[in-house]
């Protein structure tokens, strides 16, 4: 501890240095959105020539990377995800990558009973005159991974925000260190239509003064803290630390001081957005990000007061089944923390799981190429779609036309629920095959 100057001096290796730790059959896995290396992933497939076999483990990745990307590297690497984004949903066609079914908060525990991590690949910050540094931009599952691979190279970026909480790590705890300086990933901030706005007011007729809440990204949560912004010592306990919460702070709302768990702290396991949310969060004592085994985990949720998560889903069946994550067999993103969230806050003393979403979505028709409205409130989930959250853990459904009040509730009282806040283009067409598929 004392020599950690020398310690750090002597970790520092270069980019060529560091992808040459990678070796045949590896599995690399690398750290969640803005946590991942970027200069490192970029320059990843450099190394085709010289291995195979190498699966590549994400979640989010922010990037389209050529290793990925491009069909002649297959047989060098696979990647293997927790949650997609645009670029894996591009390349999937290709076969080189596959899907990891998970609840977020247990990703890492049940990764690494499948196998060994051999290379973990995230960030850091410069390290502080103690020699220690900080994992910045989250600990969604890179602590557990750290403490279990063979190797950890991090990509020091001097622009990180130092963050507090799990986030912190000694010099010692790295094995290899990659110096690079490049700007940070911006998540900019979703504009809300008018839909959202509508469905932000209903969502903010839930949220009780003294409520812990958990949201995520886009134009309805964005909606819904604008409308939160009147209420009195509201708390954060989340997955991701969003805009809208350095928002709802500045404005007041947010105090922590009903908090039964971590108390006048906001806690989070990653933080993503603009450049002012990062000025936000750095350095900010306020602001915990704990590890994700610890903070999505549904037991630790439910232990604050009148928790209330708020996710969105991509449709909903009639008795209140969720699919979240695939377009019918095609997978979309993934679950995130949205079980954790969900089931956590039904046991919370108080608490509510409200899912929020758009009567209805534009397609293409297949047939003519013109965009069609449909109804994502539907009879029954498309074929082949993953359930993400069950009809057993949806307490609110609310759509602009209003709020399904699902708790306790029988099939019977749920169709007549679900229906009355679909889209009116659609009420009689599903009413008439609820009868037709016994959903009663």
């Amino acid at each position: 501890m004392a020599n950690w100057k020398e310690q750090y001096k002597s970790r520092v290796i270069s980019l060529e240095e560091a992808l040459n730790k990678i070796k045949d059959g590896d599995q690399v896995i690398c750290g969640l959105g803005g946590s991942e290396p970027r200069y490192i992933l970029r320059n990843l497939h450099t190394i085709a020539g010289k291995v195979k076999d190498v699966t590549v483990v994400n979640c989010l990745p922010l990037e389209s990377y050529e290793f990925f990307m491009n069909p002649r590297y297959k047989e060098s690497f696979f990647v293997e995800g927790w949650y997609f984004s645009p670029g894996l949903r591009k390349a999937f066609p290709q076969g080189n990558i596959s899907f990891i079914p998970n609840h977020l908060h247990m990703a890492a525990r049940k990764r690494l009973f499948h196998r060994k991590c051999n290379v973990l690949l995230g960030i850091a910050t410069p390290p502080d005159r103690h020699g220690y540094m900080s994992l910045s931009l989250g600990v969604t599952y890179e602590r557990e991974i750290m403490n279990q691979a063979d190797l950890v190279i991090l990509q020091v970026n001097e622009k990180l925000p130092r963050t507090f909480g799990d986030t912190i790590i000694h010099v010692a705890d790295a094995h290899y260190f990659v110096e690079h300086t490049e700007d940070l990933p911006i998540l900019p901030v979703a504009e809300s239509e008018e839909k959202d706005k509508i469905i932000g007011k209903f969502i903010a007729e839930l949220v009780e003064d003294g409520s812990t809440i958990q949201l995520g990204i886009g134009g309805i949560p964005n909606a819904a803290a604008k409308e939160l912004a009147g209420k009195k010592d509201l708390g954060i306990h989340t997955e991701m630390f969003v805009d809208a919460m350095a928002d709802l702070y500045e404005a007041g709302a947010i105090t922590g001081r009903k908090k039964t768990l971590m108390q006048g702290k906001m806690v989070a396991t990653f933080v993503l957005g603009t450049q002012r949310l990062y000025s936000f969060v750095d350095e900010n004592p306020g602001v915990m990000f704990m590890n994700g085994c610890w903070t999505n985990d549904p037991f630790v949720i439910c232990q604050n007061h009148k928790m209330v998560s708020i996710n969105t889903t991509l449709e909903v069946d009639l008795t209140g089944q969720c699919c979240s994550e695939s377009i019918g067999h095609r997978q979309f993103t993934g679950p995130g923390g949205q079980i954790d969230t969900a089931t956590g806050a039904q046991k919370s003393p108080g608490g509510k799981s409200i899912i929020a979403l758009h009567s209805t979505a534009e397609v293409k028709d297949p047939a003519t190429g013109e965009k069609k409205a449909i109804s994502k409130i539907v009879p029954s989930l498309t074929s082949g779609a993953a359930v993400t959250l069950s009809r057993n853990d949806v307490d609110y459904v609310i759509t602009e036309y209003g709020i399904a009040s699902l708790r306790g509730t029988s099939v019977r009282e749920r169709v007549k629920r679900l229906i009355a806040v679909s889209h009116p283009d659609f009420r009689a067409g599903l009413q008439e095959e609820s009868k037709k598929l016994m959903i009663w």
